[in-house]
């Protein structure tokens, strides 16, 4: 069965490969997963990745970007494991398409934030944000956990520079946070995961994400409606129960008859219809209907007497 991280993965993989951007989304790629090796002195870049969608969008990204097919390796990650492993190896030209994509300096340093010839425009920003999701990024699944999405960088720059890009041109509200061995960005609000996702080309898996959201807070909302009903249906119970005791003590020591006219009915009334709410008793009270704060001061004017028959009870 498959996540929900794992959907939005998938479609962003199968979106065709745009001959223009393909080499800021694979910046993003080789500047978060790439690693160099040396083989038969030569050095060769390397991607690892466990999904084979994955695999092969990197392939098509440095083809497409740079007319070279690279190594496609496949192997699987332990001997008792079903899992496979696999391995996207450039060979040719590295140096060059590192220095190209501004992975490396003239100087062969490592950079380490992101260049600005992608800060500078927004459709690269995009296509760097979707390298950079479909290499560290997830998102939790709207339907059963909290709303987050968020993508793992190993530089704080890096990190920084993805803040930056969310927020510059998608106002997106990111936020950043330390991680034990790296740095986060990070969004938990719904509305801005659902337009993250439309930014980055998911979008079925947008529109997906919004139609378990929308269920998602219907059906807390019809809780919260529920849980308010049981608590007012509670508090009625529990006032009127408060008020027939009144009522029946009253009854005990000295007779409802002994009260005046309009509250003498309004005890009657409630001993014979416990279950009634104040607002139902004001409707339908003998003589009524009468206001709902009406009805709530005879009870008052009830109560007192109760308490004034009970303290006289306790000093006899």
């Amino acid at each position: 069965m498959s996540s929900y991280a794992s959907d939005v993965k998938k479609e962003l993989t199968s979106l065709p490969v745009h001959p223009e951007h393909a080499k800021a989304e694979l910046a993003a790629f080789l500047r978060m997963n790439g690693s160099l090796s040396l083989h038969n002195h030569q050095f060769s870049l390397d991607i690892v990745t466990e999904n084979p969608a994955i695999a092969r969008r990197i392939f098509s990204l440095i083809k497409t970007a740079y007319g070279i097919e690279p190594l496609l390796i496949v192997s699987k990650k332990m001997k008792l494991k079903k899992n496979y492993q696999y391995l996207v190896r450039l060979q040719q030209n590295v140096n060059e398409i590192l220095r190209d994509l501004r992975i490396i300096d003239e100087k062969m340093g490592l950079v380490t934030g992101i260049p600005t010839y992608i800060i500078n425009s927004e459709q690269r920003a995009m296509s760097y944000l979707r390298g950079a999701f479909l290499a560290g990024g997830s998102v939790n699944n709207p339907e059963t956990s909290r709303y987050h999405l968020e993508i793992y960088s190993l530089y704080e720059n890096h990190n920084q520079d993805l803040t930056n890009l969310m927020n510059k041109y998608f106002f997106l509200n990111a936020k950043k946070t330390k991680r034990r061995s790296g740095y986060i960005v990070y969004l938990k609000e719904a509305e801005k995961i659902g337009d993250f996702l439309h930014v980055v080309g998911a979008v079925n898996a947008m529109l997906a994400f919004e139609d378990l959201r929308i269920m998602r807070d219907m059906r807390n909302s019809v809780n919260r409606l529920v849980n308010c009903d049981t608590a007012n249906l509670k508090k009625v119970a529990k006032a009127a129960a408060q008020q027939v005791e009144q009522i029946q003590l009253i009854d005990e020591k000295v007779g409802i008859d002994t009260l005046p006219e309009k509250l003498a009915t309004l005890a009657r009334f409630r001993l014979e219809h416990a279950e009634l709410s104040l607002k139902e008793v004001a409707e339908q009270l003998p003589g009524g209907p009468i206001s709902k704060s009406g009805v709530n001061h005879r009870f008052q004017k009830i109560k007192e007497i109760a308490l004034k028959l009970e303290n006289e009870a306790l000093e006899k």
